[in-house]
């Protein structure tokens, strides 16, 4: 017998199916994607940024092989079936640190008071956006990449890199009896023979970074600055091919850049992805002042495993205004809100349900072969524009996300993909979360989304 809960979310599901259907929001109409290329200049932002607006400090976002990034790279970019090989390394990583300690008794990602300190890596070529700040005295500029699944923030620092902590008169090392020395746990490298303290942070493919630990001033804009921000400065590097000045970390342990500023910004932060690399998105510290007003909330999640990530609860998706019938139960493992990972990974009976439905959406298009993890690929040739179903996400407590279309198709295919079986933690990924402003209000323990926000 279903119960309370099942049924009054079906009634809430079921009652936004209707009122989907009634303003028609069944469709979109996005560029054919099947040779899909950035353009060739940084477009202006074509929504307000931002609003309502933080109190504390914002900074541009971009993705950094486009051309609003400030990384400069003449590699060549990557195939998409590399990106989601990639992908499918790093969600493997995410995914294995809540699978661990299960055993399957609990949910993956329980509520945010229960938190075990662990240290996280994964593969670096999957983190897509980038910020830059300002760091040491005298200030050097330093475009970083972002990661949600992250926690401890470092530059590169070795010969010929931008920041030498020997030419910064307000650079600190932290020895190795110091607090946050200690709190870096499994991420610290014991000492070196001067007694500064050493980090090391290995990742998913083999690569890691290793130097020592110290404070400088961050700079996040003109007017907003962190005095004592802890970072490691990266001497020895192995597998790194890639071309930004570092990495920072937006996790949820102790020292990741928003556990640093709680006092100052509330450990609340949001993000706007954009809806393409050729278009910039924000970075905002603090929560917004007016409160959550426009944002679609639900709980926060946090892992007993996993203290880095941050959860929620799906509870259903709708496609073309219509609920997939897919019962609530099957995604109670949780869902890791991700930066750095790039699909969906919804558990199997859900997907299954989900990409039948689509494709019953789709039917004016052909069906081709699976690209890499990703099936439900579509015949875009020809076509100057595709007209695809809306999708929204069902939240615990009825929050209702509407994907935009940039948000739904990638490479021609639909942008999601099964977890292994039922049980495993689940991700919502990058692609997803274009052009929503993505809140995470730690000190509250609230995720928000607020649509058109870049």
């Amino acid at each position: 017998m279903a119960s309370v809960s099942q049924l009054l979310l079906f009634l809430l599901c079921s009652y936004h199916a209707l009122i989907a259907s009634a303003v028609d929001v069944q469709s979109y109409k996005i560029l054919a994607t099947s040779s899909q290329k950035p353009q060739a200049v940084c477009s202006e932002p074509t929504r307000t940024l931002g609003l309502p607006l933080s109190s504390g400090a914002t900074v541009p976002l971009n993705h950094r092989q486009g051309p609003c990034s400030p990384v400069v790279s003449s590699k060549k970019k990557p195939t998409l079936e590399e990106l989601l090989r990639r992908d499918q390394l790093r969600a493997g990583y995410v995914q294995r640190k809540f699978s661990n300690n299960n055993h399957r008794a609990n949910s993956g990602l329980q509520s945010s008071e229960v938190t075990v300190p662990t240290t996280l890596g994964s593969s670096l070529d999957t983190l897509e956006y980038v910020i830059t700040v300002e760091l040491g005295s005298p200030a050097v500029k330093q475009t970083m990449i972002i990661d949600s699944g992250s926690d401890v923030s470092w530059v590169h620092s070795s010969s010929g890199s931008p920041f030498d902590p020997a030419k910064s008169s307000t650079y600190v090392p932290l020895s190795c009896g110091a607090p946050a020395c200690t709190q870096l746990g499994g991420e610290g490298n014991g000492c070196s023979k001067n007694g500064q303290c050493q980090y090391m942070v290995m990742y998913g493919d083999g690569s890691n970074t290793t130097g020592g630990y110290g404070s400088d001033k961050l700079a996040l804009t003109a007017s907003e600055t962190v005095d004592s921000f802890q970072f490691g400065s990266s001497q020895v590097e192995e597998g790194f091919r890639d071309k930004t000045d570092g990495l920072m970390g937006l996790g949820g342990d102790t020292q990741s850049l928003v556990s640093q500023t709680a006092a100052t910004y509330g450990k609340a932060f949001s993000y706007c992805l954009p809806p393409t690399t050729s278009s910039s998105g924000f970075l905002t510290l603090g929560a917004p002042s007016g409160g959550t007003s426009g944002f679609a909330t639900t709980g926060m999640l946090r892992s007993p495993q996993a203290r880095t990530f941050y959860g929620a609860l799906l509870q259903g998706i709708s496609v073309g205004g219509k609920m997939v019938g897919v019962a609530p139960s099957v995604f109670s493992a949780g869902s890791v809100m991700d930066s750095g990972t790039i699909i969906t990974r919804l558990p199997p009976t859900a997907y299954k349900a989900f990409s039948t439905a689509f494709k019953e959406g789709m039917k004016q298009y052909q069906t081709v072969p699976a690209r890499s993890i990703l099936d439900t690929c579509f015949d875009f040739s020809g076509q100057d524009n595709v007209t695809i179903p809306s999708v929204s996400l069902v939240f615990d407590g009825g929050a209702v996300v509407d994907l935009d279309a940039n948000g739904i198709i990638y490479g021609s295919c639909l942008a999601f993909t099964a977890t292994d079986d039922d049980g495993t933690t689940g991700i919502i990924g990058n692609v997803q979360q274009r052009t929503l402003e993505v809140l995470y209000d730690v000190g509250k323990s609230v995720l928000g989304f607020r649509a058109n926000a870049c």
